[in-house]
């Protein structure tokens, strides 16, 4: 194990007082916890299954690029590697002209899945055979009407364990939720099968939902598919990891501060949060229920950005989500075209004022900066607006119950906390609940910060901000999570703000050799704690993602925009 420590002064954040964790009490739930992961591991099909042999002991000890292993292994036939290595719009031109069958589709996915997971605990649960069931009755269907069954018709999907299943434990990374199988699917659930999707594996997420880190006391720690010593990130980092390492060609993530973001940028691949209301939420496992400060979305990541539009379009228009779910709104999703570069003009964040840039996103931002001048793009320096303000007040919102849903979420099984979760429980004022009154402050507070930010794209005629994703890539984290990320203003502000973002890979990697420790000069205990713990040698190799903010309900623009810079950045996905 690769020795590391928390921050020397970590126990100066906490500010929670309640411990509910419980050794005893947790100890009657371990049986529960050891039925769920054989359950688990009993669910991977031996055919499907790497030798244990070629498992590197060292996987927490020395970095492994599972990303890397599957592209060359010999263990996925060529048809299986084509097949994987296809975007889901490839994928259904082939499915509709019979050049491939959903079940061919299914398989192959399902096998890369499960070498993925053997090397990155990358699931909560695996259900191939339902998957391939679904498959075979999707061929027949189309072979007897010669229609396909929707958009999606045959794209296999992973899916957060948190969103609710019918007839599965849906436990959101609480132990004591372990019991908890849902009656009925979430409605994204129901949209995307109503579209044709096929399902057949649901991937990990942190306990309480709340680190940028996946790890929890059911399956424990996802490792990142490109360095087995980093995170996946967190909370969606079971689909960061499956995505990353094309074991699904799209997948459903969560973000309430960064959690579809982190894990896509960390994991190299293309992620959205969508503005509020768009993709439903609702069926799904959370301690946020009727919190409507700073508000949870759900998402697509994927491997190919023409995946992202794909399931936006197909889920809005053709899902009409809000006719199962009245919190969404009727808007159908845009038609945009990319942009006259021209045209164009792009505000670039290399600093928040909270927590600089470290010197591998810093020189993905130059670099980018270079590829958009010289494509003609207007580039201006985005200077901090508010962001201390901003990140101040998403802390204070996602604690201002006093942590009372989390606690009583945890308590049931008295489960040990986790470090980063003692530190999620720090966020804000920790355990003071905030009255209706004072709530509803911190909200007068957002309104206005939403109207300042709305007023900055207007008045100075920006398209879009260009910012990190995390002040890093991803961080090493040891196997209790003590390495953090523990910095998520890049992506929290934007939560606040309701804003859509759109990670994109720059095709650049961190490199030990060029993003050397700077001499940058900390200016807050947030930011000596990531600068201190930045260590080049061992995120070698990481990806480096930036992340594309546009306005309000402009998410079709930021993808539209986003192929602009896949064009500009000559992105090979």
């Amino acid at each position: 194990m690769v020795s590391l420590s928390s921050p020397a002064n970590i126990e100066s954040f906490y500010k929670f007082t309640d411990d509910v964790s419980n050794p005893e009490l947790f100890e009657s739930w371990k049986p529960k916890i050891a039925s769920y992961q054989k359950a688990l591991s009993s669910a991977l099909p031996e055919e499907y299954k790497l030798p244990e042999s070629e498992i590197p002991s060292t996987l927490d000890d020395e970095s492994f690029n599972t990303v890397k292993f599957l592209f060359e292994t010999k263990h996925l036939s060529a048809a299986e590697h084509e097949i994987t290595e296809s975007s889901a719009t490839q994928l259904l031109e082939k499915l509709s002209s019979k050049k491939l069958t959903a079940v061919e589709v299914l398989k192959a996915f399902a096998h890369r899945a499960v070498i993925a997971h053997q090397l990155t605990n990358l699931a909560c649960e695996f259900f191939i055979n339902e998957g391939l069931a679904r498959a075979k009755q999707l061929d027949e269907q189309f072979a007897t009407t010669g229609k396909l069954a929707g958009p999606l018709h045959g794209i296999p999907i992973s899916l957060k364990e948190q969103i609710g299943y019918a007839g599965k434990i849906t436990h959101g990374g609480w132990v004591g939720w372990l019991d908890n199988i849902p009656k009925e699917d979430a409605v994204t659930v129901q949209v995307l099968r109503n579209l044709g999707a096929v399902f057949y594996v649901r991937t990990n997420e942190p306990q309480t939902l709340m680190h940028l880190d996946s790890n929890n006391n059911i399956v424990g720690r996802t490792r990142n598919p490109h360095n087995s010593l980093l995170t996946a990130g967190g909370s969606s980092g079971g689909e960061g990891a499956c995505v990353g390492a094309k074991g699904s060609p799209l997948g459903v993530g969560t973000d309430i501060g960064g959690s579809i973001r982190a894990p896509a940028a960390f994991s190299g691949t293309y992620g959205l949060r969508p503005t509020t209301r768009r993709i439903s939420t609702f069926g799904g496992v959370s301690s946020g229920k009727g919190q409507e400060s700073v508000v949870a979305v759900a998402g697509p990541l994927a491997g190919h950005l023409e995946d992202i539009e794909l399931f936006m379009k197909s889920y809005i228009n053709d899902g009409q989500p809000w006719n199962i779910d009245q919190w969404c709104i009727p808007v159908p999703w845009r038609d945009v075209p990319v942009p006259e570069p021209s045209k164009l003009t792009v505000a670039i964040m290399y600093d928040d004022g909270i927590v600089k840039a470290l010197p591998p996103i810093e020189r993905g931002l130059k670099y980018t900066e270079e590829k958009l001048k010289k494509a003609g793009v207007n580039v201006i320096e985005f200077k901090p607006l508010a962001c201390e303000e901003l990140y101040k007040l998403a802390n204070e919102m996602y604690s201002c119950d006093g942590n009372y849903a989390q606690k009583e979420m945890l308590r049931p099984s008295g489960e040990p906390l986790l470090p980063l979760t003692k530190w999620a429980l720090s966020f804000g004022k920790g355990d003071h609940a905030y009255t209706v009154t004072e709530n509803r402050e911190l909200n007068y507070q957002r309104d206005n910060l939403r109207k300042l930010y709305n007023d900055y794209f207007v008045k100075n005629k920006v398209d879009l901000i260009l910012c990190p994703n995390y002040c890093g890539t991803a961080p090493v984290c040891a196997q209790d999570g003590v390495e953090g990320p523990y910095y998520w203003g890049y992506t929290s502000h934007f939560n606040v703000l309701d804003l859509p973002g759109l990670v994109v890979p720059t095709g650049l990697y961190a490199d030990k050799n060029v993003d050397v420790k700077s001499s940058h000069q900390p200016r807050s205990e947030i930011e000596a704690i990531e600068y201190n713990k930045y260590k080049p040698e061992l995120v070698h190799d990481a990806p480096i993602a930036l992340q594309l903010v546009g306005r309000r309900y402009f998410d079709e623009e930021v993808v539209a925009i986003g192929k602009l810079f896949k064009q500009v950045l000559e992105l090979k996905e």
